[in-house]
């Protein structure tokens, strides 16, 4: 039985699409560009924003990557103010967190946000302590999809990979799950479509956060 659930952040359990919009063009308007729209970043996210700034460049008019290393102090500048705008839980989510506490379940959240505006986040929304670990973009450890956030994770709360759960939202997750060799779930709610996750075959596939109770025997 799964003693662990490890969470992706962006477009998994908290829709922050208005908050990575909104940051990331305020650093393209700074630097002369244009804007990116929120069906496009949905596309650009999710693997660091290293690479988010970088796709969002080419986007907007800077396909060399010019200003790239101009725009990651002003992206962190930036977001240190503004990563929790508009952010919020998607529907059923604190529900469905709720069940796997009452259970026993451990929770953690592996993200390639940045580490202290992970935390940021994550606590603002569900309090501190709520989560029993919590992971971002740090160094030393490789972004995902390598799977040693995964590793540290678990060894972090003493428990096997055999019990853990990891739950996203883009290709990126589900390679990290993969990677990891833990039972991967493809969530339906967030950046990306059902043809993206499907084509990884993960373990599971739910399009609401209540079908969870499914996964631990239980009707929804």
């Amino acid at each position: 039985m799964y003693r662990c659930c490890i969470f992706d952040l962006d477009g998994t359990l908290l829709d922050t699409i208005h908050a990575l919009a909104y940051t990331t063009n305020r650093v393209l308007e700074r630097l002369g560009l244009g804007t990116v729209d929120e069906e496009h970043l949905k596309h650009f996210v999710g693997d660091g924003y290293r690479k988010q700034m970088e796709r969002c460049l080419a986007y907007a008019g800077d396909p060399e990557g010019r200003l790239l290393e101009k725009s990651l102090p002003i992206y962190m500048e930036e977001f240190a103010k503004y990563c929790l705008y508009q952010v919020k839980p998607y529907d059923g989510i604190m529900e469905m967190a709720d069940f796997l506490k009452a259970r026993g379940v451990k929770l953690a959240v592996l993200s390639n946000k940045p580490h202290a505006r992970t935390v940021e986040t994550i606590e603002s929304i569900f309090g501190k302590g709520y989560f029993d670990g919590i992971a971002g973009e740090r160094e030393g450890v490789p972004k995902k999809p390598d799977p040693t956030g995964v590793f540290v994770l678990a060894e972090e709360l003493q428990v096997e990979l055999s019990e853990c759960l990891y739950f996203g939202d883009t290709n990126t997750d589900m390679r990290t799950g993969i990677n990891a060799g833990v039972d991967t779930v493809g969530v339906l709610w967030g950046f990306r479509d059902r043809k993206e996750l499907e084509e990884f075959h993960p373990s599971y596939l739910i399009s609401h956060p209540s079908e969870v109770k499914r996964i631990f025997g239980e009707n929804v």
